[in-house]
């Protein structure tokens, strides 16, 4: 059962956190943050992307990077750009993209249900991403940014933040670059916080949506700090992280994209005969766009025509969480064995494009000669993820893009 508790957040007064709040790191290049923050010296891109304090061209992974990181953070705190609550607080965060809101309870989770599993995750983490979070968050002491996770909807915290949201929010802006409405509340009544923690301690369990790296950092940095702490409780700061947590069936997962720079050598004609093998192939006209409408179906760009692509029965197990997922449907049967794509991580041929960019993106880059061919999925479902997660397997990569993201600034946790 995850054990989750309240903290003093480190944010910005109201009056600021336009100024300080920003995208999260791993959104934008070091030129688009630099771009980006402009003169603003509140920016948290000076914390959170600390390139951006040296000439253009140093890399994010210089050991002076992190001690900017470390020192801006230092800096804006001795500013009261960003000030310590006094108290411990759950925290109530709304996001609202094309007139849809999803709130999400800011907290802190224990890093050994993330090393027990009850904290899920449903991806491979690389190790020099987890290196580069855990350098961060060792050197700032802190967890700047929050992991994304979902839990299954429950009633008694869904009555809870009814009862927040029809109150006056914190911070309430309209960020730029998304659009998006963003908007914090700060909990701070006792009985409410321990409601919110019993509720959370009976669920099995809590699942990543997005964040995989950062909570990887945070559980080995955890670890480090206890093994240099004998007198360990487990009940210390350093054994949390800081995590948003939504109910699952509020979730938007946008439709995660292929585009392909070649056809392995065959005309177009020999490409859409072998896909016949597999998938009912349709040209579907003159349309501007094609997206798929269901599981299972597929749309393909090509030589600037749409087509839809229907997997045959037979082509996937129904019963295996992994193989029925179209992710991996369009990897085994169009990718690997048509176009000879083994790996989704290393090979240069392929591209992805995913979240706001739409259908549009795919045809620009195909009509533009960059790419040959592009190929629309319809998006999985949380529900799948969670199943996955359950079992204990590991989604394919590129397979699920969350919208919106989570903004950077709003709340901090500190270590100790």
């Amino acid at each position: 059962m995850p054990r989750v508790k309240p903290f003093r957040g480190v944010r910005p007064p109201a009056a600021l956190v336009e100024e300080v709040e920003c995208r999260p790191y791993d959104v934008l290049s070091s030129e688009e943050a630099r771009a980006e923050a402009g003169d603003n010296v509140k920016s948290l891109y000076h914390i959170i992307k600390p390139e951006i304090n040296f000439p253009e061209g140093t890399s994010e992974y210089d050991p002076r990077v992190y001690d900017s990181g470390a020192e801006q953070f230092a800096k804006f705190q001795a500013e009261g750009w960003l000030v310590q609550d006094d108290a411990e607080n759950y925290y109530l965060y709304a996001q609202t993209m094309n007139g849809k809101t999803q709130y999400g309870i800011v907290l802190c989770a224990h890093v050994d249900d993330y090393m027990n599993q009850v904290i899920k995750k449903h991806e491979l983490t690389r190790r020099d991403k987890e290196d580069d979070r855990m350098k961060h968050v060792r050197n700032t002491n802190a967890n700047i940014e929050p992991v994304f996770l979902a839990y299954r909807p429950n009633d008694v915290l869904a009555a809870l933040i009814e009862k927040y949201a029809a109150t006056q929010p914190e911070y309430d802006f309209i960020a730029p670059i998304d659009g998006f409405r963003h908007q914090l509340w700060v909990i701070a009544d006792a009985a409410d916080q321990a409601s919110i923690t019993a509720e959370f301690g009976k669920m099995d369990a809590l699942y990543i949506a997005d964040g995989h790296h950062r909570s990887a950092a945070a559980a080995r940095v955890g670890a480090e700090r206890a093994a240099q702490d004998p007198n360990r409780t487990g009940d210390e700061e350093y054994n949390f992280y800081m995590a948003v947590c939504f109910p699952a069936d509020q979730l938007t997962i946008l439709d995660y994209n292929r585009v392909v720079a070649d056809l392995n050598g065959m005309s177009p004609e020999e490409f859409l005969q072998k896909l016949q093998k597999n998938f009912e192939v349709k040209a579907e006209g003159p349309v501007a766009e094609y997206r798929p409408r269901q599981m299972h179906e597929f749309a393909l760009y090509l030589r600037g025509e749409w087509y839809s692509l229907t997997a045959k029965p037979g082509t996937f197990d129904p019963n295996d969480p992994i193989g029925v997922l179209d992710v991996d449907i369009s990897s085994r049967l169009i990718l690997d064995e048509i176009l000879g794509i083994k790996d989704l991580r290393s090979d240069k041929r392929i591209d992805f494009v995913g979240g706001l960019r739409g259908l549009g993106e795919l045809k620009r880059r195909v009509d533009s000669g960059e790419m040959q061919l592009a190929l629309a999925l319809y998006p999985v479902s949380m529900e799948q993820i969670m199943n996955i997660a359950d079992s204990g397997k590991i989604m394919p990569p590129k397979a699920t893009w969350f919208e919106p993201k989570l903004r950077s600034g709003l709340v901090i946790h500190k270590l100790d």
